[in-house]
């Protein structure tokens, strides 16, 4: 079986994920997406983060309907920080029947280099890069890399960010999360603060 592996901190899942991790399922050779809630970026900063068992519930919440997405923990039960290349290591440890592969937006592309092992994943993996728009408009010199295929997915720009900054000031998003996620983020109070 061929997993897509689409790791985010998920805080909070939205549509916009939603969007690219079905496209994915459903418009490439991925027979599953796995959405790998990462318990912490180490591209990111920390202290706005939810617990990891509250963002992997809304994970789950959120792809309850999509038999071809599925959340993970996996990375919950590894040493900390994670690097897309030990997790990768591992799963292949558990999951040696599966191939695996990467997706991630443009932007994750350009900043590739700025990975641990940039090299190792570019030459052993897949990596389904979907569109993003970009402030600048110079693409990756990485695009070129026959492990790299652009997908012609649906441009969705939406932040998780943006989210959380308009709960915390009152505001209504909730066209742009998944009703049951929604429901759990106003029954917890969560970016409330």
């Amino acid at each position: 079986m061929k997993i897509g592996l689409y790791f985010g901190t998920f805080n909070p899942i939205h549509v916009g994920h939603l969007i690219i991790a079905n496209h994915m399922a459903e418009h490439s050779d991925l027979d599953e997406v796995w959405m790998m809630v990462t318990p912490h970026n180490p591209l990111k900063k920390k202290n706005t983060l939810l617990e990891d068992h509250h963002r992997l519930e809304m994970v789950y919440l959120a792809t309850q309907n999509y038999p071809k997405i599925k959340p993970s923990d996996f990375e919950f039960k590894l040493p900390q920080p994670n690097y897309t290349v030990n997790t990768l290591v591992y799963l292949e440890e558990k999951y040696p029947q599966h191939e695996f592969a990467l997706i991630m937006g443009e932007d994750n592309l350009k900043s590739l280099p700025k990975w641990k092992n940039y090299e190792v994943l570019l030459q052993n993996y897949t990596l389904y890069v979907y569109p993003r728009i970009t402030s600048d408009l110079e693409k990756s010199n990485l695009i070129e890399h026959p492990n790299v295929h652009l997908i012609d997915a649906p441009i969705v720009e939406i932040s998780a960010t943006f989210i959380r900054n308009n709960i915390k000031i009152g505001k209504n998003i909730q066209p742009l999360i998944p009703e049951k996620v929604w429901q759990y983020i106003d029954h917890n109070l969560f970016y409330k603060k």
